[in-house]
């Protein structure tokens, strides 16, 4: 089974948003996260949250764009769990744990942005101007891809590949072998700077996180009360990626009954999704959404394949409240 941290196949770009304030970046980047929308998503969150449940946290940028007594993350993939616990571990010394990640880099010859130019990339840079870095660390990379197949369990060299790889994707191949190719990416201070903030979340915060369960069966291991959120950011029927092969519309029917129960018993939640796509329309939650409060989100969808915009894309947050 393949699993991904790439959850569409677009590349969210939202407009200048002057009076918002600008979010945190969770240090699991991957295409397609929230924080971002962040500053909109957080207008219509709750003034005033007890226990926060994000249900598909995926990298974790609305768990830590958000205010609450406590924050219960969860998503179904292993590997994204496995990421957080290890980073929440590090957290408790992040600077010797940026300083250790500098000299696996230097292991196994990396680049490394962050602390200054590469003669060698910048000649390469001259005449592959938006794969200068994928041409230079590919052989390293793979040493790396190979070492980490060989030893699953070394989560630092996982961390590792996702910072190197393809669009920082985490892909498994169905033997279980993480296959993702090189990127024109390295470590910059965009990276040191998302794991200094990811530590000041964590350590400053009550955080859970689950053992990676299906979304039906986290939400009902909780006793749910009043004063309690939940944020639903789940594959969006209409689009693709390799996380919407575990996701049809038998799942997108069980979660808007599951939203149903919550609204019977008084629960607040949001829920992100999209209407339109490329030329589909989700009937299914079209249909639903009419009974609840639906608000625009904006943003342009960018084409991962072609760079083009994807005008008839139309993202909503839908709620079962209205803030006062």
């Amino acid at each position: 089974m393949q699993t991904t941290l790439f959850p569409t196949d677009t590349l969210e770009v939202v407009a200048p948003m002057k009076k918002r304030g600008k979010a945190i970046r969770s240090p699991l980047f991957y295409v397609g996260d929230k924080y971002k929308l962040m500053p909109q998503l957080k207008e219509h969150f709750p003034k005033n949250i007890n226990n926060y449940y994000d249900v598909f946290s995926g990298g974790g940028s609305a768990s830590i764009n958000v205010i609450a007594d406590k924050i219960i993350m969860n998503d179904i993939d292993e590997k994204v769990v496995e990421l957080h616990r290890f980073l929440q571990e590090q957290s408790c010394d992040i600077e010797l744990f940026i300083e250790n990640m500098y000299e696996l880099i230097r292991e196994y010859e990396l680049s490394l942005s962050e602390l200054g130019k590469n003669s060698e990339i910048e000649e390469l840079k001259k005449e592959f101007k938006k794969t200068y870095f994928a041409k230079y660390n590919k052989q390293a990379y793979l040493k790396l891809r190979d070492d980490y197949n060989k030893d699953q369990s070394n989560t630092k060299l996982l961390y590792l590949l996702l910072i190197y790889g393809f669009n920082h994707m985490i892909r498994f191949n169905d033997q279980g072998q993480f296959n993702l190719p090189v990127g024109n990416v390295d470590w910059n201070k965009n990276v040191s700077t998302a794991l200094r903030n990811y530590s000041q979340w964590y350590n400053n915060n009550n955080i859970e996180i689950s053992s990676g369960m299906d979304f039906e069966d986290f939400v009902n291991f909780y006793d749910l009360k009043n004063g309690d959120f939940l944020y639903f950011d789940p594959p969006y029927l209409i689009t693709f990626s390799d996380y919407n092969k575990i996701w049809g519309e038998d799942e997108e029917r069980r979660l808007y009954k599951l939203l149903d129960e919550l609204d019977s018993k008084g629960i607040k939640w949001g829920l992100s999704n999209m209407y339109n796509h490329k030329g589909k329309t989700n009937e299914i939650l079209l249909e639903w959404g009419k009974k609840y409060n639906e608000y625009d989100i904006k943003s342009n969808y960018i084409s991962r394949f072609d760079n083009t915009i994807k005008k008839d894309s139309k993202e909503i947050y839908i709620t079962n409240y209205i803030n006062e």
